[in-house]
């Protein structure tokens, strides 16, 4: 039996009539030009929603598969007006552009977008996971946004984001 689950979102405010959601995504990339990838990812990010914050990027050890090459990770924070479905589908898009092909898991990646929080809002559906389902077993994820976003709180478990990383 398929699971889906959505609970509210909480909109952080209306911009010309419309509730925007405050997001955060995770872009990493370890193919090519790490950082050209990132920027460019960054570029289409920014043609379809407003991007708030960025943080500093990180060069970090792969996880899981470690015979491949460092990555560049940085997380943005940044509001919209898309479902979190829509905006699974431009995450996908644009990491197609940029010549991302569907792999094995932990495969190497010219860039890679998650949605690791959308308001505070669980998702759950087999294309979709809402907050990120391995975001604590991750410091390259924690670190950049405990920089950005150090008292945002996990929709589960109730811990900031700082909590989380010094954890």
């Amino acid at each position: 039996m398929e699971r889906s689950i959505v609970l509210a979102a909480s909109a952080t405010g209306i911009v010309n009539g419309i509730d925007m959601v405050t997001v955060y995504l995770g872009l990493g990339s370890n193919l090519g030009n790490r950082q050209a990838n990132l920027d460019k990812a960054f570029d289409f990010l920014s043609q379809r929603i407003r991007v708030e914050e960025v943080s500093s990027v990180y060069d970090t050890e792969p996880i899981g598969n470690i015979e491949q090459p460092r990555f560049l990770n940085m997380v943005c924070q940044v509001h919209t007006n898309l479902a979190p479905t829509e905006l699974l589908a431009l995450a996908k898009g644009i990491e197609k552009k940029l010549g991302r092909v569907a792999t094995k898991s932990n495969a190497p990646r010219p860039i890679d977008i998650d949605i690791l929080f959308y308001g505070d809002q669980v998702v759950e559906t087999p294309e979709l996971v809402i907050p990120h389902p391995r975001i604590m077993e991750r410091a390259f994820v924690l670190v950049p946004l405990a920089e950005i976003a150090p008292d945002l709180g996990h929709p589960v478990n109730g811990k900031t984001v700082h909590e989380l990383k010094e954890s």
